[in-house]
């Protein structure tokens, strides 16, 4: 069951006016309003009429046609603020968001070579026409909170293989591996306390397309190579004499 407010006006000639409305202008109200808030409402939007809407309502041309023009125009605009709660994301995630086909080249325009049936990347000088021996990374970039503006989180895959390059500690020290991820969708979101994480790596960019790849795992660690041919790619430490800035070539 609904209640409504019938409101209509009259113009009369009486000096005195139950409405409080101006001379010659009177309001009714056919039932009470429902709340308070309703109350407040009207209040205002008869103060409101009195102050903008006198001369009009004294016209002769004025109908109720024009009363509810002018009702509308003097109604209480009300702002309703609905506050939305979600889940806010977790800090402890890396979500995967992109990835692009890249190959990556030291400082000495070595090359990461896979030789065949061998689980180790080396860094190769490669002669004109070789450079097809050089692997195509896919490289994965993920979101974390907080957000570091001057790191990337990303994954460095083998293109077209189930090969992704992992750093874990081996004879006491941080070691770069090729490991095979039989389940790919095991990285679209990797928590920071799991063992996933060592597929992880911060990508800083050292100028137009260079970059350096820091272990998330273990933060004062690189990707490098050695400055002398056909040596494994490792990790070392920033103050190594191997090289640890890549160009990027998408």
């Amino acid at each position: 069951m609904e209640s409504h407010s019938k409101c209509s006006l009259k113009k009369h000639h009486s000096e005195e006016s139950s409405s409080k409305m101006p001379e010659g202008v009177d309001m009714e109200i056919s039932c009470h309003p429902l709340t308070m808030k309703h109350v407040v409402n009207l209040v205002i939007a008869m103060e409101r009429f009195k102050g903008s809407k006198l001369e009009s309502a004294l016209s002769s041309e004025f109908d109720d046609e024009n009363f509810l023009n002018v009702m509308l125009d003097s109604i209480v605009e009300e702002e309703i603020v609905i506050e939305l709660t979600s889940e806010p994301p977790t800090q402890s995630d890396y979500s995967k968001t992109l990835e692009f086909d890249c190959s990556l080249t030291d400082g000495q325009q070595k090359e990461w070579v896979q030789m065949q049936n061998s689980m180790e990347l080396l860094g190769v000088m490669l002669q004109g026409g070789s450079n097809h021996h050089a692997v195509q990374i896919r490289m994965a970039t993920y979101r974390h909170l907080p957000t570091d503006t001057n790191a990337q989180p990303v994954a460095l895959g083998i293109k077209n293989s189930s090969f992704f390059l992992s750093c874990s500690e081996e004879g006491g020290k941080p070691t770069l591996h090729l490991e095979t991820v039989a389940n790919k969708d095991d990285l679209k979101k990797i928590s920071k306390d799991s063992d996933m994480v060592r597929f992880l790596f911060y990508r800083h960019d050292q100028g137009l397309d260079i970059s350096t790849f820091r272990s998330v795992r273990f933060p004062t660690w690189f990707i490098s190579t050695a400055k002398t041919n056909n040596q494994p790619v490792d990790m070392c430490e920033q103050t190594a004499n191997r090289n640890i800035t890549f160009t990027v070539q998408s």
